[in-house]
């Protein structure tokens, strides 16, 4: 049967959809989970309102346990949760995963900057994957596999598909979430190279808005 049964109520028609092309990825599967479009936001609202599978929730401050705590709260969906690596790093970033862990989440992220024996030392503690965000060709990238790393989460701007090819050159069964743009074209782009998952970027709540209160405009 190829045709889907689909539901939906008059009141929560309105939701932030990704764009159906993510489909064609293989996914990941964490815990018997198939997940293939993580939605990058630490937005209540929105992620209560999207067809996303999962969610990547970090955010350039540093990581609050009472932040993550209201996403795991709030959420209806698999959270990869950020715990720092940069500025935030070493004992403390091992208990905010420690503590990630514990409420719920599915994994957690870790900035470009954390060392290879800070993952070390989260691999011997937790019992969730571990990701790290990678921005450029000249990473460590052996290193990071070796190190225990789970996942990479290629966020390369317009080079994310070379900076993927470079990864399936070195491991071709490393899992890989990356970066997919605004279009379809740079989301196939970034699937073709590789990529196992796509993490997409939400309009704002203002953004959505606009086209809300422009219906209303226009109905006065």
């Amino acid at each position: 049967m190829d045709k889907i049964p689909t539901f939906q109520s008059r009141l929560r028609k309105n939701i932030v959809t990704v764009p159906e092309v993510i489909n064609e990825c293989s996914g990941i599967r964490i815990f018997g989970q198939l997940l293939k479009s993580f939605l990058f936001t630490t937005d209540v609202a929105i992620i209560r309102n999207t067809n996303a599978n999962a969610i990547i929730a970090v955010y350039p401050f540093t990581p609050q346990p009472l932040i993550s705590h209201s996403l795991f709260l709030a959420s209806d969906k698999p959270i990869l949760c950020g715990v720092g690596g940069g500025i935030t790093n070493g004992h403390r970033s091992i208990n905010l995963a420690i503590d990630a862990e514990f409420q719920g989440a599915l994994g957690v992220v870790l900035n470009k900057p954390a060392s290879n024996d800070l993952i070390k030392r989260l691999k011997d503690k937790i019992d969730i994957p571990i990701i790290i965000t990678v921005v450029s060709e000249n990473e460590d990238f052996e290193g990071r596999i070796k190190a225990g790393v789970d996942i990479f989460n290629v966020s390369g701007a317009e080079k994310t598909s070379n900076i993927i090819k470079i990864i399936r050159e070195i491991n071709n069964e490393i899992a890989i979430l990356a970066t997919g743009g605004k279009s379809e074209e740079t989301i196939r782009l970034a699937i073709n190279s590789g990529a196992n998952a796509i993490s997409y970027t939400p309009p704002t709540i203002g953004e959505l808005f606009k086209d809300i209160m422009k219906k209303y405009r226009n109905e006065e």
